[in-house]
């Protein structure tokens, strides 16, 4: 991956699923969904469809790695069939970026057959398979949504019904999961109890649609219902839609890097519209740390909509630094150091008319280890830019996330072992500042937040 992505944190995957009860194909409606989730993980996808009107448990599947523009073609989505069914796209936490870890994982099992997708983290997994492996299951992939497949399975033996299996499932395990299961004739959805991740429903026509986003449901045409609630189980069938909320707490933390960074900038997530979120972000930076400055900038595309809100707040002038090529592989080779530094340049590249002479406000949305930052720093000083004063709309790493969310261990986050002021010398900014954690309450609207991330406080024994 290129250097500028591996400095920022990586979501775990986006989830889609479908039901018509007329019949109405449901392979190209999960395509055109998973496109819309793209942002959500792009090293594998797949989609897993059945025809509820035609003979009982035949799911077909297509996985593949890569975008899903690169795994899918017309004559494969013909190929799919149906008009049930699930679709992923994902960014490897647990498990290797591998064909093996992809997902839908459909499994074959005494009651019939499922496709399961899952975006999450289990913080219980490895007990839970060694339980199963244990008592003879055979695993394929290293991916803890396997375990919840297998567990499914196992309580499936002893219900009526594959949502009362899902229901038990969720008993067992513990952690961050918004889930989309495809059964023969029903469409399940659960979210986890804290809403860690998001899910939502929408309708288009005759047919249900559940995704991460709602970005995803208005991209197939659908209308957004609603979002699903922290611990509820929705369940479509031909008939009906079911809702279950037996998980429901009172307790909350929603993932505040949805509102910070994840989320599509047009998306509005438990009632949060993230474009206005990250604005509040900037606007809290201006009053917290104000700086003498002519320009306020952002990195592209994630800091952009907080430099917005930091102009506004502050009165300097909103403007563009950065031209960003968005033609640049995901791939592209980098066979040497100096390559790989250089490939920072190759995604971006500093309108040097505008920055020169100027002091300039860059803000971003998160560091990390350091080593982006510091180069774009370098290359507006070499366009001519008088000062660079870096703003964070986000407090400082301090803390792993076991929640699906890849920050990465203590000693990789700069801020474990590095103070503000060290880290303003390491990348050459002329003031360096976060946002509050005190902050964030506000810019996400008052929902109850797991900012464990920032705090250490998670909202589960871990």
């Amino acid at each position: 991956m290129e250097l500028i992505h591996q400095d920022k944190l990586k979501e775990a995957c986006g989830v889609f699923g479908i039901y018509d009860p007329e019949g109405g194909p449901a392979a190209h409606s999960i395509y055109m969904g998973l496109n819309a989730l793209q942002h959500r993980g792009q090293e594998s996808c797949g989609i897993a469809v059945c025809d509820t009107k035609g003979p009982k448990g035949n799911i077909n599947c297509r996985r593949g790695m890569g975008l899903v523009n690169e795994v899918f073609r017309e004559e494969d989505l013909e190929k799919l069939p149906g008009n049930l069914g699930v679709g992923h796209v994902r960014y490897s936490t647990t498990g290797a970026p591998e064909l093996k870890n992809a997902q839908p994982l459909v499994m074959n099992y005494i009651k019939g057959t499922l496709a399961l997708a899952h975006n999450g983290n289990l913080v219980n997994a490895g007990a839970l398979r060694k339980d199963l492996e244990q008592n003879g299951a055979i695993f394929h992939t290293d991916t803890d949504s396997e375990v919840i497949a297998y567990c499914i399975a196992r309580e499936r033996v002893h219900t009526k019904t594959v949502e009362a299996a899902v229901l038990n499932t969720a008993r067992l395990i513990r952690g961050a999961y918004a889930l989309v299961i495809a059964s023969p004739r029903k469409l399940t959805a659960i979210r986890d109890p804290l809403g860690i991740k998001p899910l939502c429903l929408g309708k288009k026509g005759s047919a249900y649609v559940i995704a991460s986003e709602d970005c995803a449901l208005r991209t197939v045409g659908a209308e957004f219902l609603r979002d699903i609630r922290p611990g509820e189980m929705v369940t479509v069938t031909e008939n009906e839609v079911i809702s279950n909320t037996e998980l429901c707490r009172d307790k909350q933390a929603h993932c505040i890097f949805e509102y910070i960074y994840f989320a599509r900038l047009d998306s509005t997530l438990d009632g949060i519209n993230i474009y206005d979120a990250r604005i509040r972000a900037g606007a809290a930076l201006a009053q917290s740390f104000p700086a003498e400055a002519d320009l306020v900038c952002g990195v592209p595309d994630s800091g952009v909509p907080a430099a917005k809100g930091y102009s506004e707040a502050s009165g300097i002038p909103f403007g563009l630094a950065f031209y960003k090529n968005s033609y640049v592989g995901r791939t592209f080779i980098k066979p040497t150091q100096e390559e790989r530094v250089n490939s920072v340049q190759l995604k971006l590249s500093v309108l040097k008319s505008v920055v020169n002479g100027k002091r300039l406000v860059l803000v971003d949305d998160s560091i990390v280890r350091g080593t982006t930052i510091s180069r774009l720093i370098r290359m507006l000083k070499e366009a001519g830019a008088r000062s660079v004063h870096v703003r964070i709309s986000s407090p400082p790493f301090l803390h792993p996330c076991y929640f699906g969310t890849d920050v990465p261990s203590n000693r990789q986050l700069i801020a474990s072992s590095h103070t503000a002021e060290e880290i303003c010398q390491m990348i050459g900014a002329d003031s360096l500042a976060y946002m509050r954690i005190e902050d964030l309450p506000a810019m996400a609207g008052d929902l109850p937040l797991c900012r464990a991330c920032f705090d250490g406080n998670y909202p589960m024994k871990i």
